[in-house]
């Protein structure tokens, strides 16, 4: 009996193993199932299209704005930690590369804001952009947490939600510049009839054109590199509505209101000064017929006027001494980056503005040249700006040790000018907080309005004339509707010439530009013409504006999201025409429709507007110097938060 019972016992043992082992083997399975289709619906989501055969989009996601919360939740639940960038508008540049460097505008030299390295400047040739993995790592781990709303996520792509990803890793470190670019991000979801068009345009076809049409067999100087950072040349376009010239205008007035400069850690005789100037501006007396200043040209003649007034009387700018040449204290003052060199090299000599006690300074300037670091320190086939970005990272953490006012302010009475298109990259993550005088306006490359100011790109090409040529024919003998002439640098010149190349007796649309007998070359056609066309090239930025405004024609500005010079100040509606990229077919008839009135009102606000876009061999009053100066000083003056 008793064995029979062990025997029973046996043998029940074993049948409850290998249940319990059916059970668990049934649970494993489905779990890895579960598994398998979370993974693959990650890694292949349905409805994904493709974008010009490079790049894929969800077709499903809220947008970056909607993912703010989510994001926050996930990236700090699981303890990222990185410096991310907004990456709402990449554009295609295929495999163009091209810096258009001094002055040889009939070569096609690279345009240096071809590479787009505020996406991803550090990765090698070849190799997966570490942020395009980070972002694909958080879309999976938000497409599987319990915070993610499945619902919430019809109309969002890739790009949106890496988007938002940059965003909120770049809030913890400036939350300023996260609600400039969410305001951007709000406005952009509405249309309009105006816009700008981006502009890569460092057209040296414009510069060596002026100089010696004959230039175009020229072989490109030793400044001009042939290779960028590859993730230039793989941009992709982001169907995102632009930001028109009124929607920029909100955001503009928007943040007088919102955006302000991080709070002192300790306050200072020069918070005081600035509180009280603004105080002073905000009420300036009415202006009326003022001699020097045509009202129409400016949004408030009278607190512009004010503010300048002040600043003659008020401001003081300690340089910094620290940094060896070439790339610090070492102006270059020839070619298209010239503003930055030109700036530096009056500023430095300047003796109402500068002072050796930094003390008493409102503003700490960056004396550094953005062109030659770029000439120094970029490495040829390296494709990456990693090591200019440390360089400069390096230079701040000097400055930061060796003096407090960096540490009291995080850096936001300090400010830089820089016109290289690679500014905008190198200067994003460890100087945002700075004012950054920039020729790359850029508002998704990450412009701050309210912060940021918009640096004219000036050519110049005699130092020592740097007036040469300037001005144009009166509106009665200017013969020519509208006169375009450059390398088809970027996505956008090829289809303007396309459109219009040799097409209309009214539209002087060409390529690259040669000298013939008896044939206007590139200034003539200027000089009589109504319109002078300014389209992006590889990036925004254009010196035609200011060639246009030089020889006293109005400028057409096609480039979506380009935020023109001194845009604080001058009322740009009423000295240029705003075209959006799309419109460009239409573009005859959008010029035609400007009655000959307006159109001389603003060709007359472009004369007015001329002094402010000069360079002087001594500074004057309202010239370019002074204007640069200006912007920098009355953006940090409206920073400041008024004591509650």
């Amino acid at each position: 009996m008793g064995h029979e019972l062990k025997s029973w016992f046996q043998l029940d043992a074993r049948k409850l193993i290998w249940l319990i082992c059916a059970i668990t083997v049934i649970i494993t399975f489905q779990y890895l199932e579960l598994l398998s289709e979370n993974v693959f619906s990650a890694v292949v989501p349905s409805g994904k299209i493709s974008v010009e055969g490079q790049s894929s989009f969800l077709a499903s996601a809220p947008s970056s704005t909607e993912l703010d919360g989510t994001i926050r939740y996930v990236t700090h639940s699981i303890g990222l930690e990185c410096n991310g960038t907004y990456a709402g508008s990449e554009t295609v540049h295929g495999n163009e590369v091209s810096e258009e460097r001094d002055m040889d505008s009939n070569d096609d030299v690279i345009s240096e804001t071809d590479v787009d390295l505020n996406k991803s400047s550090t990765f090698e040739e070849g190799s997966e952009s570490p942020k395009e993995s980070l972002s694909e790592e958080l879309v999976d781990l938000i497409k599987n947490s319990t915070v993610y709303d499945a619902e919430s996520s019809k109309n969002m792509t890739t790009a949106e939600v890496e988007g938002g990803l940059s965003l909120e890793l770049s809030k913890e470190n400036n939350m300023a510049t996260l609600d400039s670019l969410n305001q951007t991000s709000a406005v952009n979801e509405a249309t309009n009839d105006f816009g700008t068009y981006e502009v890569n345009d460092k057209d040296q076809n414009s510069d060596s054109i002026l100089d010696n049409d004959n230039n175009s067999g020229r072989k490109p100087s030793s400044e001009e590199f042939e290779d960028y950072p590859e993730s230039y040349n793989n941009k992709t376009v982001a169907k995102e509505a632009p930001t028109t010239i009124a929607d920029m205008n909100n955001l503009l007035y928007r943040s007088r209101v919102s955006y302000h400069s991080t709070t002192p850690r300790w306050a200072s005789a020069a918070d005081k000064v600035l509180l009280n100037v603004r105080s002073q501006i905000e009420k300036a007396p009415i202006l009326e017929n003022d001699q020097q200043l045509y009202a129409p040209l400016y949004r408030n003649v009278s607190m512009f006027k004010r503010s300048y007034e002040l600043m003659e009387s008020t401001l003081k700018v300690y340089i910094y001494k620290e940094g060896k040449k070439p790339i610090f204290h070492k102006p270059v003052l020839k070619g298209i980056y010239a503003s930055e060199g030109w700036f530096m090299k009056q500023l430095q000599a300047n003796r109402n503005f500068v002072t050796k006690k930094p003390r008493e300074a409102q503003l700490f300037y960056l004396p550094f040249s953005s062109r030659m670091l770029e000439e120094t320190l970029y490495v040829p086939d390296s494709h990456s700006i990693q090591n200019l970005v440390e360089y400069l990272k390096n230079y701040a953490d000097t400055i930061a040790a060796k003096y407090p006012y960096w540490n009291r302010t995080q850096g936001a009475d300090h400010f830089l000018v820089a016109c290289h298109d690679w500014a905008t990259s190198e200067t994003k993550e460890y100087m945002a907080n700075c004012i950054r005088a920039l020729c790359n306006s850029d508002i998704r490359e990450g412009y701050i309005f309210g912060k940021d100011v918009s640096l004219p790109e000036t050519t110049i090409r005699n130092p020592q004339r740097p007036l040469r040529d300037l001005g144009g024919e009166p509106p009665s003998k200017r013969s020519i509707l509208a006169f375009f002439a450059g390398g088809m640098h970027g996505y956008l010149r090829p289809i303007l010439l396309q459109q219009w190349g040799n097409k209309d007796p009214d539209m002087k649309i060409f390529g690259t530009m040669h000298n013939g007998k008896g044939k206007l070359n590139y200034a003539q056609h200027m000089k009589r013409s109504k319109y002078c066309i300014c389209p992006r090239g590889y990036e925004v930025n254009s010196p035609r504006v200011v060639e246009a405004i030089f020889y006293e024609c109005v400028p057409v500005i096609i480039s979506d999201n380009f935020v023109p010079p001194f845009f604080e100040v001058l009322n740009w509606e009423s000295l240029a025409v705003f075209v959006l990229e799309k419109d460009i077919p239409n573009l005859k008839k959008i010029l035609l429709s400007i009655p000959d009135e307006r159109y001389r009102q603003m060709q007359l606000s472009v004369k007015k507007a001329q002094q402010h876009f000069l360079w002087h061999p001594r500074p004057v009053k309202y010239d370019i110097f002074h204007m640069i100066l200006h912007s920098v000083w009355y953006n940090r003056v409206l920073q400041m938060e008024k004591p509650r």
